[in-house]
C-alpha cells in the first residue's frame, strides 16, 4: 500500500494539473455558452417586443390559429367558387339566331329562330313567323340539342349557331 501512495504522490502533481485543465476548459465552454445565451436573448427580447404576447410558444399557438382559420376561409372561397362555376354551366349563355323569309310568296325577313342554350346545350328555341295579317310565335325546349318536337332547318341551324364558337351569330 505504501508503495501505491506512493506513486500517487509523485504523479499527484498530474492529477491535479490534468483536472485543473479540464476545469479550465469547462469554465471557458460556459463563459462562451452564457455569451451566446445572452445574446440569443436579447434578439429573443427584441423579436417579442412588439407583439404583445409574453412568450414564443403563445405567439406560434396564436399563428397556428390564424393559419387554421385562414386556411378554412380560404377552403369556403374555393367551394363557393367551384358552385358559382357549377352554376354558371346552366346559365344559357350561348345564342344564335337565324333571320329568314316564312312566306316566300310576299314580306321580307321578318321570321326568325332564335336559339339559346347553356353549356351542356340545353334551353329553348322561340320560332316567330310572320306574314302580312299576323304573327306566330313558338317555343320549343331543347335538351343536349335535341327536342322532343320536330325542328325546321331553320331551328336547326339557329341551334347550330349557338354553338358555335364565333361571337358574332346572326
Amino acid at each position: 500500500m505504501a508503495e501505491l501512495n506512493g506513486l500517487i504522490a509523485e504523479q499527484l502533481y498530474l492529477f491535479v494539473g490534468g483536472i485543473a485543465v479540464i476545469m479550465i476548459i469547462l469554465l471557458i465552454i460556459a463563459i462562451v455558452q452564457a455569451v451566446k445565451l445572452s445574446k440569443m436573448r436579447k434578439r429573443y427580447n427584441q423579436m417579442m417586443a412588439g407583439s404583445g404576447v409574453e412568450n414564443l410558444e403563445t405567439l406560434l399557438l396564436d399563428l397556428k390559429l390564424q393559419m387554421d382559420s385562414i386556411e378554412d376561409d380560404e377552403q369556403n372561397k374555393r367551394d363557393r367558387f367551384q358552385a358559382i362555376e357549377n352554376r354558371l354551366r346552366q346559365v344559357p349563355a350561348h345564342i344564335g339566331m337565324k333571320r329568314y323569309n316564312a312566306f316566300s310568296d310576299h314580306g321580307s325577313d321578318l321570321s326568325f329562330s332564335l336559339a339559346i342554350l347553356n353549356d351542356e346545350s340545353d334551353g329553348v328555341i322561340l320560332t316567330g313567323l310572320h306574314n302580312r295579317d299576323s304573327s306566330y310565335m313558338y317555343a320549343k325546349p331543347i335538351v343536349k340539342s335535341e327536342s322532343t318536337y320536330n325542328l325546321s332547318p331553320e331551328e336547326k341551324e339557329a341551334i347550330q349557331l349557338a354553338k358555335s364558337p364565333t361571337l358574332t351569330k346572326s
